[in-house]
């Protein structure tokens, strides 16, 4: 994606102007995956001026490949002598500046690696560009639309591998096993966050993960898969009913179904995010759950990261979709006691014309 890298760069400097920074600093690999175009960095930092040249600095011995990657200036330290903030800083000293004012993405820099900063160029003004940072990955290109793809794919591969084993008795974490080596086998380079397979009594949790609870019969079990594939993401969740279960169980499921269904006919270029939210909390009131519908979001973009933070679809949210945006939809349920639990969502792409289900996995009601 090294065509890309001086256009990501610019548009970043045109947001460090329009708020007045004089530098961007950035460490997380997410963002360095983006600005960069590299994936593999571990150890380094993206310095990058309002005005003027980008410079990556990195372990000497790898510089040669981040140079070769992302097209940028790169200059190699030597460490323990250097180290990435003690370049940084250096380069901040070059600017010329008394109380440089420095862009970060809070959520990805170190203390230490702050500490040092701090210690070095004291006067330095911080503030946080992650918002920004986010706006601008949420228009995919078409070689991260392609790695999408691939990792949507090897998705459906994994979820066949699931759905092959699952049953009541066997581990969540012997089900996923088989899904996470089905995934890798067809392309899948790790997932990226900690994927779920959930018997009934935990998937009224927020966070749960695939542990060692045995699967409950007559009842739902959740499947919630993640891919990645150079760098990209891509995250599908599927409910399989086991034996019996009872009925309003299942029908909790077609509302959310329906549901889905509904905000994904909106889905396309200028719709805003509160309006997708409200024509599925429509369907969810409509079927009579709406004091069990208790999430204000249902969906996020997709794409280095499993759920990044623009656009967020969300309850009265004004933001509009654009073509070529990635969003995922619909992963909450409805939570009702003993009984709610079932969960659905996929990977869309937003096209000129409307949306294209990425992870185009059969969304029926499953019986095992």
């Amino acid at each position: 994606m090294k065509q890309y890298i001086p256009c990501r760069i610019a548009a970043l400097q045109d947001k460090l102007r329009e708020r007045g920074l004089d530098a961007a600093l950035i460490y997380d690999r997410e963002n360095l995956i983006y600005f960069a175009g590299i994936s593999d960095l571990e150890g380094g930092v993206l310095c990058v001026p309002s005005d003027g040249t980008a410079e990556l600095f990195c372990l000497w011995m790898e510089a040669e490949h981040m140079r070769r990657e992302s097209g940028l200036k790169v200059t190699g330290y030597l460490f323990p002598a250097d180290t990435q903030s003690t370049m940084a800083a250096k380069w901040l000293h070059k600017l010329g500046l008394e109380r440089p004012r420095v862009g970060f993405t809070r959520y990805f820099i170190s203390l230490k690696d702050y500490q040092c900063l701090r210690e070095a160029v004291p006067q330095m003004k911080v503030e946080d560009i992650a918002a920004v940072c986010y706006q601008l990955r949420s228009i995919k290109c078409p070689e991260e639309i392609w790695r999408i793809r691939a990792a949507s794919k090897a998705l459906k591969a994994g979820m066949d591998a699931a759905l092959s084993v699952v049953r009541a008795g066997i581990s969540e974490r012997d089900v996923l096993v088989e899904a996470e080596y089905a995934m890798g086998k067809a392309g899948s380079q790790g997932s990226p966050f900690r994927m779920q397979v959930l018997t009934h009594s935990r998937q009224m949790q927020k966070h749960p993960y695939a542990g060692a609870a045995l699967l409950e019969d007559n009842a739902p079990v959740v499947i919630h898969l993640g891919a990645s594939v150079e760098g990209y993401t891509a995250k599908m969740c599927r409910t399989v009913f086991l034996g019996t279960p009872p009925e309003a169980c299942v029908e909790i499921y077609r509302v959310l179904r329906r549901a889905q269904e509904t905000a994904v006919a909106r889905l396309r270029p200028g719709v805003t995010c509160g309006a997708l939210y409200q024509a599925a909390a429509d369907c969810v009131e409509k079927a009579g759950y709406g004091e069990h519908w208790v999430m204000e979001h249902i969906g996020y973009g997709v794409g280095i990261r499993q759920s990044e933070f623009y656009p967020i679809i969300a309850k009265g949210s004004a933001v509009p979709i654009e073509k070529n945006m990635v969003v995922d939809l619909l992963l909450p349920s409805i939570y009702v006691p003993n009984i709610g639990g079932p969960r659905l969502t996929d990977t869309i792409l937003v096209t000129a014309h409307g949306a294209e289900y990425l992870t185009d996995y059969s969304r029926e009601i499953w019986f095992r």
